[in-house]
Formats: structure tokens, C-alpha cells, sequence
């Protein structure tokens, strides 16, 4: 178990991470979120022992993390960090190496991973001659070479087209399903839903929200209302509760203040005619982000 506890960074008098708790259990996905400037690559960085914390503790398995540590971490960035001169081989053998991991298992898993990922051919290949794509596999792959048992992922899928976002995904739930800890970081709101379980949104270094997904959707107040059918998207902003109406290339979509105000827009909706749809929906993580951080910044 990962276990970061009350962590502050200074940079000089500026506060880059404010008091910052959570954990990580074995084989479980986290979320850690936020804009830019929020002060997730320090924590990270704090994470991978390349920086101390000013204040608070940072521990895995109940160990305080050094170079020993470190050779079970698995850290993908969202800058790509390759040397593209080597070839694939090569700079895995330098990854691999870092890990003190010896060249014959290097080798091994870096075949298995090769095919896993349909880039065999690559091989031998230098690094700058590849696809973004195909570097950001090499990317991945140098970042799992250790196995390790906890790895952070920061913008994994940057620049994969769908066929190999879905690869992605599948290796990243195999090493959760074999006991990894996995710290994921995405702008992109739905691929967060897609995988964690937990998460953490930051605003300026302190936690705005935290806790189970499932959790703070429930929490949160306001609810949306898809809607087909013969309506009037004047008559539906005017019910009591509805906080906005738009119109969708399907139908419509309501927001209410909170779920004791659906049966308002049902009655209204008993009135109609041809209303083929009506449904309740939860909110995305997306929604929920932008409240959070709009309140964090007082807009």
C-alpha cells in the first residue's frame, strides 16, 4: 500500500502540494486529478523519491521509499522521456538495467511485451523512426519492464488511436488483476471513470475532493434528465428545480437541483405526448470536476 500522509512541498515560499493525504491499496487504481499547476508532477516526483517533501511522510508497504523501494515502481510521464537515438532493444536494456534487472530477463519480457503490444518488428529499430504511437508503446512498455507493484501512469493514452487505447486499458487491468497499485492521471475525465475507483482532485496543491467514485457521484446534488419525446424547452426550464435545459441531437437534457425535484419535470412530462424516453442519469466525473475546481477558484 501506497500511503502518502499530511505531504507538503515548498519551492522557496511558493506552496506547490498543501497538506496532501490518500492512499493507494494493493491492486487498486487512483485517481489523481487537476489542471495544470496543481500539483500532481510534484507529488509524483515526491512519490518516486527524486524530491523530498517539506513537511509529512511517503510510504509503500509501510516503508519509506529509497532506491530499493524504487525498483518496484513503474513511472510512465506525460512528457516522453525516450532516448530516440537508441533502438527499442537497447533502450529497454538501459531501463531494464536501471531496475537491476539482468539482460536475460530484460530480453524475455521484452518479447512477451513486444508481441502483446503487435510491435515485434520494432525490435531493432531506432526510436525516432517510430510513430508517436508506437513510442508511446515503447514508453509503457519500459515503464512495466520491472513488473512493477506500483505503477503511476501520467496521460497513458497520449497519442494512441482507439484500437490502442483498448490495448492499453487491457494491460492495465491485467496488472491490476495480478496485485499492482496503479496512480492514473488524465485531463480526460472518462477514461478516469473507465479504470479508478478512488480519486483525489487537487486545486492549487490541496485536495478540493476526494473518496470512492461511486461516492461522489452519488453526492453529488445536481442530477441530469435525458428526455425524447414532444416537449417544449421553454415550458422545461420554467419547472421548479430545473437549473437549465438544452437541446440535444437526440432529445433534451435537464438539470435539476437535486433528485427530490424529478417528479416535478415527470408531471410536467404526463401532460405530453409521444414521450419515449426519460431517464435519470448520474452525473459524469467531468461535471463534477469543473464544479470543484470553479469553486476552488471562487468562479
Amino acid at each position: 500500500m501506497l500511503k502518502i500522509k499530511n505531504v507538503t512541498k515548498y519551492y522557496g515560499t511558493f506552496k506547490a502540494v498543501d497538506n496532501l493525504s490518500f492512499t493507494v491499496d494493493k491492486g487498486e487504481i487512483f485517481g489523481l486529478l487537476g489542471v495544470n499547476g496543481a500539483g500532481k508532477t510534484t507529488t509524483f516526483r515526491m512519490i518516486m523519491n527524486l524530491i523530498n517533501p517539506s513537511e509529512g511522510s511517503i510510504t509503500f508497504n509501510g516503508k519509506k521509499i529509497d532506491y530499493d523501494v524504487t525498483d518496484n515502481i513503474g513511472f510512465l510521464t506525460e512528457e516522453r522521456s525516450l532516448l530516440t537515438k537508441l533502438t527499442v532493444k537497447e533502450q529497454i536494456l538501459y531501463y531494464g538495467a536501471l531496475k537491476s534487472l539482468d539482460e536475460e530477463t530484460i530480453l524475455k519480457r521484452l518479447d512477451r511485451l513486444l508481441k502483446k503490444f503487435g510491435i515485434e518488428e520494432y525490435k531493432d529499430r531506432k526510436i525516432n523512426t517510430l510513430s508517436k504511437g508506437n513510442q508511446q508503446k515503447v514508453q509503457f512498455i519500459s515503464a512495466i519492464i520491472n513488473e512493477p507493484k506500483l505503477l503511476i501512469l501520467d496521460e497513458p493514452f497520449s497519442g494512441l488511436d482507439p484500437i490502442n487505447i483498448e490495448l492499453f486499458k487491457s494491460v492495465i487491468l491485467e496488472l491490476k488483476e495480478k496485485g499492482t497499485s496503479i496512480i492514473f492521471s488524465s485531463h480526460r475525465m472518462d477514461h478516469v471513470e473507465l479504470f479508478c475507483e478512488k480519486l483525489v482532485i487537487l486545486v492549487k496543491g490541496k485536495s478540493v475532493l476526494e473518496g470512492y467514485l461511486k461516492d461522489i457521484k452519488k453526492d453529488y446534488k445536481i442530477k441530469k434528465i435525458k428526455i425524447e419525446g414532444d416537449v417544449k424547452i421553454t415550458e422545461l426550464r420554467k419547472i421548479d428545480g430545473v437549473i437549465n435545459a438544452i437541446k440535444t441531437a437526440s432529445g433534451y437534457e435537464v438539470n435539476i437541483k437535486d433528485e427530490s425535484y424529478v417528479n416535478n419535470v415527470f408531471e410536467y412530462l404526463k401532460t405530453k405526448k409521444n414521450i419515449t424516453k426519460f431517464v435519470l442519469e448520474e452525473p459524469f466525473l467531468e461535471e463534477i470536476f469543473v464544479s470543484k475546481v470553479g469553486e476552488a477558484y471562487g468562479k
